[in-house]
Formats: C-alpha cells, structure tokens, sequence
C-alpha cells in the first residue's frame, strides 16, 4: 500500500466513534425499501458537511449520490445500500431496532438491518469523509452511492433509469463490499462470477372448491400445489449439470382458510439461484414446463398464473481489476487476512452499474461476526450454526468491522484515483 493511502486512513481515528454512532443510529432506525427517508437524509446531510461539490437526493426514489472533484484522473464509484427487512430483531443489543413499516402488500411488520447495510452506508460515509480531509493525497472525480432498495433487485436499476449516469458523472470503475458471517477484521473475494442471478416466481393454481368431506365434487389446488413443490426439487438433481450451480426454493405456499374447506386457488412463490444465463433459462423453462403440466395432471379449471419478478443479475467481479484491488489489500491488511472464496449463491444487484456502462465491477466481502466465535466455528465445521445475513440474530460487531470496511473502501479507491 502506498505512502497516500496511508495518509488518508491515518484520519480514521479521530472519526471512528463518530462513525459507531452513525452504525447504531442507522440500526435502530432501519426503513424498508423504497421508504428510506430519514436514512437518506442523514447521509446527504453528512456529504454535504465534508464539501462534496454535489449532493442529491431521490436519485431513483430514495437514493443519494455524492459527486466530489479533485482535478484530474478517473472517476471511481462507491455504491452502498441502506435499505433494510422485514425482519423481528433478536439480538438483544442495546441499540436493537423495535421499528415497524408497511410493506409493499400493506401489511404492518418488523424492521430490521438483518443484512448489514447499516454498516454498508457507515463504512462508505466513513470512506468519503476520508478521503473529502486529504484531496491533497490524490486526484480524480469520487462518486459516492447510496442505492435504496437492493434487496427488491430494483434499487441499481431505478437509480439508472433515473438519470445517474446523466446527471453525475460516469465512473471508469465501480466499487462495492458486503458485509459477511466471516471473521471480523477479514477479507473475502472472488473472481469472475462471485454472486448467483436469482429470480422470484409467484404462482397462482386454480381449482374448484368444495366442502372437505366430498373431494370429488372438487378439484383440489392444494394436492397439484403439493405436487409441484416435490417435482421442482428434481430439477436441480436432474436436469442442471453436476457441474452447474442452482438452487430452486419454494418459499411460499398459500391456500384456503379452514381445515374442511377445499379451497378454489392456491399460491405458490418460487426463487431460483443460477450463475450462467444457459442455466438460468434451462431452470426456469422447467419450472413453467412443471407447473403446467401437474395443473394439467390435476384437472385444473383453467391455465396457472405464472409471474416473474424480482430478478437479480450475477455478479461478476472483474477478473484484472479485482487482481490489483486485492493486491492493495493483501500490502495493507497482510496475507492472512485475506481470502479467497468460492462463489455465492446469494444475489446482489451493484453489478447493473457497471453492466449499464460496460466498465468493471469489483465487490468483495468483509468480515462482521466475533473473531473468536467465527473461528471456532469454521475450525470445528460449525459455520451454519453462525448467525447469517437475513437472520434475526445478524447484527456486525462494532469492531474491528467498522474499521476494517473503512480502510477497506479507501484502500480501493486509492488503487484507482490518480496520484497528484
């Protein structure tokens, strides 16, 4: 690591608990997708306080972007996302959030940072404080993001669609992390494809209800759902390569209101996880062709719905611009603490930034979990007992998690910025 990224980090001391308060606010303040107002807010405020030259708010929404200039060299994009779950906190913290929203379906639910990009937004306003204290360090143009509603699959491509390669200026690179169950303080990356596509399906089946003691005055949707749920399980095991990678869950199945009543529909929500366009389209033609065909086999009043949506691109990291960003990281962080991984078959949307303009991505993951605890934990192959992204009990520990997705995004940055 050069002697300017160093200069430029030597500054996190004297903001690091600022940054923890910013963590804990944000965690006990978490916002559904599309509705994270008063988050937004309190970044936009924060850029505008270290000099960014522009700083705009509802950029597809709720998004924020900040545009910082420092004479000439390439522009490098920081992307995080701050939008959070429907999930009911059980960490026990004392800054755990008892916060409730209205999902997209009207329903009243629980919030929770269950996914970490609380620490996400921290990290990248800790970054771009840095990196605002020593322009004196570097040159370039720094474009920071905010992206609102990541996990709907929706957030990159509304901020596009909204102008943000017109209204701001357009990176050579674009930069993102995620924290992860690893040890804190650790690195995590992978090369080429390091996050899967993933793909929702709802499903509706019809049938023709009926009083529970005389099926065969019925048709039953319940008994075609329930066919369906075992069968998509044959096509990972049967159709997709050994040497592919998918995942179909059926995480939904809703039908009826009582134990004596056949119901007239049912309702059915898919997720598929895939890493190549080929098997991304061969999983999803059997899963239509399977539906189909059970409602077929059960005699059903008429076609199933079928609808596709929320879909999330695979992530490629780019393969030489993630050798030289880890290579900056291994100098700094040292060779045992940075790892390489297999890939994922989570799903993240940052790569449509870079898709859109056709310039590489790099994304690598952090650790946020008690070194401790994560190390005895993948020591003795415990590692699925850990709390994990989306889990109730997922909350990073302040530090060294903090510090080390600070450094972590400076470091990058400065990988890519020009020397002065």
């Amino acid at each position: 690591m050069g002697v300017a990224a160093e200069a430029v980090i030597a500054g996190l001391s004297g903001i690091r608990e600022r940054l923890a308060g910013l963590y804990r606010d944000l965690h006990q303040h978490p916002e559904l997708s599309l509705q994270e107002t008063r988050t937004a807010a309190v970044l936009a405020r924060m850029l505008r306080e270290y000099g960014f030259d522009e700083v705009a708010e509802q950029v597809g929404t709720t998004g924020v972007v900040g545009v910082l200039r420092n004479g000439d060299g390439p522009v490098v994009m920081l992307r995080a996302d701050f939008d959070a779950l429907p999930v009911e906190e059980k960490t026990g913290l004392p800054y755990a959030s008892t916060a409730r929203g209205v999902d997209q379906d009207g329903r009243d639910v629980p919030v929770m940072h269950a996914c970490g990009h609380d620490m996400h937004a921290a990290c990248l306003v800790g970054a771009a404080m840095l990196l605002a204290s020593a322009r004196q360090e570097w040159s370039g143009t720094l474009l920071v993001v905010f992206q609102p509603a990541e996990e709907l699959g929706c957030g990159a491509r509304g901020m596009v669609e909204d102008g943000l390669f017109e209204r701001f200026p357009k990176p050579d690179i674009v930069l993102g992390q995620h924290v992860a169950p690893l040890p804190a303080g650790f690195i995590g990356y992978g090369t080429g494809p390091v996050m899967s596509a993933a793909d929702s399906l709802d499903v509706t089946l019809y049938g023709r209800g009926g009083h529970g003691s005389r099926p065969e005055a019925a048709i039953d949707p319940v008994v075609t759902a329930a066919h369906i749920v075992t069968r998509l399980q044959g096509i990972v095991a049967r159709e997709v390569p050994p040497a592919e990678t998918a995942v179909v869950t059926v995480g939904r199945l809703q039908a009826g209101t009582k134990d004596n009543i056949i119901p007239d529909h049912a309702e059915l929500g898919v997720n598929i996880r895939t890493h190549t366009p080929k098997v991304r389209a061969l999983v999803q033609a059997a899963i239509e062709r399977i539906v189909r065909a059970e409602c077929q086999a059960g005699a059903a009043v008429k076609e199933p719905e079928l609808t596709w949506l929320d879909s999330f691109p695979a992530l490629v990291s780019d393969p030489d611009s993630t050798e030289k960003t880890v290579a900056a990281f291994t100098a700094y962080f040292g060779q045992d603490r940075v790892h390489e991984m297999p890939p994922a078959n989570a799903s993240e949307d940052v790569g449509v930034f870079g898709d859109v303009l056709g310039v590489p991505t790099v994304f690598w993951f952090w650790g946020g979990l008690a070194q401790e605890t994560a190390v005895k934990a993948f020591l003795e192959g415990n590692i699925d007992e850990l709390p994990a992204n989306h889990s109730p009990h997922f909350a990073p520990v302040i530090e060294p998690t903090l510090s080390t997705g600070v450094e972590a995004l400076v470091i990058a940055s400065m990988t890519w910025l020009q020397r002065p």
